[in-house]
């Protein structure tokens, strides 16, 4: 598993015109090849009147599946200029259609080498960027008297809560990057003067957005 990086947030999409034609970029996450050719399927079945349907995806830890279609276009004017774009973000598990409506105006290899770009990067720019990083789930046990001191320290610190459990005690679930574990579990202890059954869980990837 990667220590972290960076994927769409989800599906997006977003609309363009360039001389008069029509391109709508459709963005999602596609963690595994069937994924990403059942979206591409499912745009064209709602896009089958479009003049066409161009696509692109690039998934795996180390980017070993990666695939551009020009769909009719003149080639290596839209797939491969989409799968660039998608590589200038370091961006994984990614699959991109960008729909076209033709307009009535030619645009060229070099125009809609352009086009195409612009259309993705637009698309990704609208659906929003996330870094995913790789967490371990901390659980810290406690009676209810500490929570409010407890609850308070880690919302102003830099760890992110992920679910608090109202048992017979309250066990606090906080997402924490595994080199930072024990700096973590001493900071809890002291907080709580030793009260605290701190123990680790699973490795989770916490999102957070990315400012574009």
């Amino acid at each position: 598993m990667l220590p972290n990086y960076y994927t769409v947030k989800g599906y997006g999409e977003h609309e363009i015109v360039i001389q008069k034609s029509r391109f709508i970029a459709h963005v999602n996450r596609a963690e595994t090849e069937e994924e990403a050719i059942n979206f591409i399927a499912e745009i064209k079945k709602k896009h089958w009147n479009a003049t066409h349907n161009c696509s692109c995806y690039m998934i795996g830890e180390h980017d070993q599946i990666q695939k551009a279609n020009d769909d009719g276009e003149p080639s290596g004017t839209a797939g491969v200029p989409m799968l660039e774009v998608l590589k200038k973000r370091n961006l994984k598990d990614t699959v991109v259609v960008v729909t076209r409506y033709f307009g009535g105006i030619k645009l060229g290899a070099g125009g809609l080498i352009r086009a195409y770009s612009k259309s993705v990067s637009e698309g990704l720019n609208h659906t929003g960027i996330v870094e995913r990083r790789l967490t371990r789930v901390m659980h810290t046990t406690l009676d209810y008297h500490l929570l409010g001191k407890v609850e308070n320290e880690l919302r102003s610190s830099v760890y992110d809560i992920k679910d608090i459990h109202y048992l017979d005690r309250v066990t606090i679930e906080t997402f924490v990057e595994e080199g930072d574990k024990e700096t973590f579990k001493k900071w809890m202890t002291e907080l709580t003067n030793g009260q605290a059954a701190i123990t680790e869980g699973d490795m989770l990837y916490l999102e957070k957005d990315i400012e574009l």
